[in-house]
């Protein structure tokens, strides 16, 4: 390979490693500790703190205005110039000159309208935020703190509980572990365990991480839940009923409990549920209460598929779900019955979807319509995943102080730190000019190592760290191998240029020996270990491919630089060596 090559080479390898390390460099160095608090938290707390924030801001806007009419518009609020603006074009108004604040306010339809408007705002600046902590390398409990739990599925349970209607029980147990990993991270979530990790582990197992502190007590209420779905019929004129006196008696309606306050307000034979859409936050957003039968027109086992269609006509999204035999004669003869009245999906005691059934639905094919693309793909969420009952049992919990990470962390530095000074230190003694090429080439691969963990997410723990101390002691190795080969060519009397040439030459394939070697070791430890072991392999593998291209294309480059750029003829690589 050409110099000019291998300068192109660095040059877009290094590139391309400030690109996937820029989100972790953002997150560690450009993001403030109370944003990162904020970003770090529940969506539920998200949402809160949005919606807070939005509300007074609104105040201080409307305030401004009451004290002063002609305030114009600050320097840091182009934000709500440009809506402003928009809104007036949207309206059909010219936009008046100049635009004071009070015009943009009244831009706006309603102060309802302005204050979701700037919770918007809020909102996409904090989950900007958390997608940056997405997108950086994490640390693990080991140097964060927090809980660990590993969560167990019975699977046979699963099984059993279909009796003969199961087809293809590996097919029912991958949606059963999908179903339970879903419902685990809505929960975790809900209830304000902020930042989870929730994986699948094996065939009937889920690892839980949660950074921080938190309750043993309240992880295991979380996961002891279930979330079972099934179709009730809505009784439209209890709901009128319920909800006119709702809507005079708020605060009298309920107990403490969240139960009816008079049961006689509802049928003997019907309970009160919340209806529930996806927010912007992707969370449940409350929309009213709905009267429902006690009595499940069908369960949710009979649901075999479902996806997301478009009507024929209109192209308008619709749910398309199919049902198995026994649920396709259940689901016909009801819907036959109940022509003209409302049918809502139920899961995990919240309503998801509230349809009128239009006609009797027979031949197991069912479209629900009426539905945003968004709202139609949650609905095919809660029909695929939600409705298995999948009993799920605590295995094992681990729980980690937040100091003894904070401790494991410093040690940690410490030991890359004063490995690498020391190898450099020994380097420059013994290789003299030589050995600065090899410092650079260390420094070089643990930011290459680095950017390949931010790359890919990967979430580094005590045995990662290990994994890069090793790979700082053995990726000098391969600059000892060509240091030597060069000092054996000079004493053969060859010039600079062919003594580096013969060097790294007869340096190749001792060095890619031993790291092939090393990097196939690293892949079945990664593959066939987990945990620690598998932490510590992926980083050594990283660790060895990074090795190789900074030995043999960095190093070879700051030579060859030194050769016919610099015009140096003497070689500055060992005592006795010129």
């Amino acid at each position: 390979m050409s110099k000019r090559g291998r300068l192109v080479i660095i040059i877009a390898v290094l590139a391309v490693c400030f690109a996937f390390l820029w989100p972790s460099i953002s997150w560690y160095a450009r993001t403030p500790k109370e944003d990162k608090v904020l970003a770090l938290s529940s969506l539920e707390n998200i949402k809160d703190y949005s919606s807070f924030q939005a509300n007074e801001a609104v105040k201080s806007l409307l305030e401004e205005v009451r004290q002063n009419p002609e305030a114009r518009l600050a320097a840091d609020q182009d934000w709500l110039l440009k809506q402003a603006k928009k809104n007036f074009k949207l309206s059909g108004e010219a936009v008046p000159s100049p635009l004071l604040l009070k015009d943009a306010l009244n831009s706006f339809g309603s102060k309802a309208e302005l204050a979701s408007f700037v919770e918007g705002i809020f909102r996409k600046k904090i989950l900007k935020t958390k997608d940056r902590y997405k997108n950086s390398v994490k640390l693990g409990l080991d140097l964060s703190g927090g809980m660990s739990v590993i969560v167990k599925a019975d699977l046979d349970a699963v099984i059993a509980n279909q009796g003969d209607s199961v087809f293809d029980a590996d097919t029912l147990k991958a949606e059963a572990m999908a179903q339970a990993v879903e419902t685990l991270s809505g929960r975790i979530d809900r209830f304000g365990l902020s930042s989870p990790t929730i994986r699948q582990q094996g065939e009937d197992r889920i690892y839980i991480e949660l950074p921080g502190s938190a309750e043993a007590d309240q992880v295991n209420s979380i996961i002891q839940g279930r979330g079972i779905l099934n179709f009730r019929l809505v009784d439209t004129g209890a709901t009128e009923s319920f909800n006119s006196y709702y809507y005079n008696n708020p605060e009298s309606t309920f107990d403490s409990r969240g139960r009816l306050a008079d049961p006689q307000l509802i049928p003997e034979d019907c309970e009160v549920m919340g209806f529930y859409t996806t927010d912007a936050y992707g969370l449940d957003q409350f929309e009213g209460y709905l009267v429902v039968k006690k009595e499940v027109a069908l369960d949710g086992k009979h649901i075999k598929s479902a996806e997301v269609g478009s009507e024929d006509l209109t192209g308008k999204p619709q749910v398309n779900f199919t049902l198995d035999a026994e649920g396709a004669e259940i689901f016909g003869k009801f819907t036959g019955e109940h022509v003209g009245e409302n049918l809502c999906i139920v899961s995990d005691n919240k309503i998801k979807s509230n349809a009128r059934i239009q006609t009797a639905i027979t031949g197991g094919q069912v479209a629900l319509t009426g539905f945003s693309l968004q709202e139609a793909q949650n609905i095919r969420k809660v029909l695929q995943t939600a409705w298995l009952d999948v009993p799920l049992t605590v295995e094992s919990q681990q729980v980690i102080g937040a100091s003894l990470g904070e401790q494991a962390i410093r040690q940690g530095l410490l030991a890359i730190a004063v490995g690498l000074v020391s190898i450099m230190v020994f380097m420059l003694i013994w290789y003299h000019g030589a050995g600065v090429n090899a410092c650079v080439a260390q420094i070089l691969n643990l930011y290459i190592m680095f950017s390949i963990l931010s790359a890919f997410n990967l979430t580094v723990t005590l045995p990662t760290v290990a994994g890069m101390i090793l790979t700082i002691g053995m990726a000098v190795d391969a600059n000892v191998i060509i240091f030597e080969r060069i000092k054996e060519e000079r004493r053969l009397g060859k010039d600079r240029a062919s003594s580096i040439s013969a060097g790294f030459d007869n340096a190749f394939w001792s060095i890619m020996d031993s790291n092939i070697t090393t990097f196939i070791a690293a892949m079945f430890m990664s593959q066939l270990g987990t945990g620690a072991v598998q932490g510590f392999a992926v980083s050594l593998a990283i660790g060895v491919v990074s090795t190789v291209f900074t030995a043999l294309v960095v190093s070879r480059l700051m030579f060859d630089f030194q050769t016919e750029v610099v015009k140096k003829k003497a070689i500055s690589i060992g005592w006795g060596i010129k």
